[in-house]
């Protein structure tokens, strides 16, 4: 029989892919989700059970603990991912304090291994190609906190001989997206004979879709490197470029109004993931 492994995040953008590519690879999955979310996950393949809890955050290493019997390895994706206002919330260290006890039930546990989902936004973006020895300068609490766990849980499990990775995330898109985010907007805008108002689309970026990112992570999860790894495509676009690419696909590219939308002039003008990556 395989290994258990529990996810947490099940229901987001990102948990629902990695409950499906779980299920595709044949692990027996044991999830967390809210209260009153069961039946967006109940019939994933391979599921063996559903936990549910009122915030997952506010849980403390006990409940952790008991969650986390018999199992094998933790893929802990759940984090406050609200559009518009993540970035900025101090939501996050709510989600980073329960991670925390999170770590402490493992290791009661006695699980053996874990991965954890971080961001690109964790380094210093002024790098413009960010490998896992890039320095890391977090500038939003997001950012921040997600920094934070990653030093926190690297001791925390190396401490106990635990496995540890963190897959840090680039710019993903792809099936179950925000609507208010690039892709969407501009599919929705295109697909209904509207201009798609952008700005220069100068802007490089490193753009996956979220099912290959999911897919990376379970491999990730069944693999033994360990460490940040960055989880990206590594190919370096424009967001004009990719927005042209879109558009193409509808025969509208006259539908692009990019300068339509000032530039951020805090903006990055690139962040591109270096996949190369060293074991540990």
């Amino acid at each position: 029989m395989s290994p258990t492994v529990l996810l947490t995040g099940a229901t987001g953008f990102v948990g629902r892919q990695v409950l499906r590519s779980l299920g595709d690879h044949g692990l027996p999955i044991r999830t967390i989700v809210r209260e009153g979310k069961e039946a967006l996950v109940i019939g994933s393949r391979n599921l063996e059970r559903v936990i549910t809890t009122k915030d997952l955050f506010a849980e403390k290493s006990g409940w952790w603990a008991e969650a986390c019997a018999g199992i094998d390895t933790i893929i802990h994706v759940a984090w406050y991912a609200e559009s518009g206002k993540y970035l900025q919330s101090e939501k996050n260290f709510d989600c980073l304090a329960g991670t925390l006890e999170m770590a402490q039930g493992a290791v009661d546990a006695c699980v053996r291994r874990v991965v954890g989902i971080g961001t690109c936004f964790e380094y210093d973006l002024t790098a413009g190609d960010l490998s896992i020895e890039t320095s890391l300068r977090p500038t939003t609490p997001y950012a921040e906190a997600k920094a934070k766990a990653f030093r926190a849980l690297s001791t925390i499990f190396s401490q106990h001989g635990i496995e540890f990775a963190w897959c840090r995330l680039f710019y993903l898109h792809g099936e179950g997206e925000d609507l208010r985010r690039l892709v969407p907007y501009i599919r929705s805008k295109l697909s209904a004979g509207e201009f798609a108002e952008l700005t220069s689309g100068n802007q490089i970026r490193d753009f996956l879709d979220v099912r290959v990112a999911s897919e990376m992570i379970v491999n990730t999860a069944i693999g033994s490197k360990q460490g940040a790894i960055n989880t990206c495509s590594g190919v370096p676009i424009s967001v004009r470029a990719l927005a042209e690419q879109i558009a193409d696909e509808y025969g509208r590219r006259d539908l692009l109004k990019f300068g339509a939308r000032p530039d951020n002039l805090v903006d990055p003008p690139r962040v591109v993931g270096i996949r190369d990556q060293k074991p540990i």
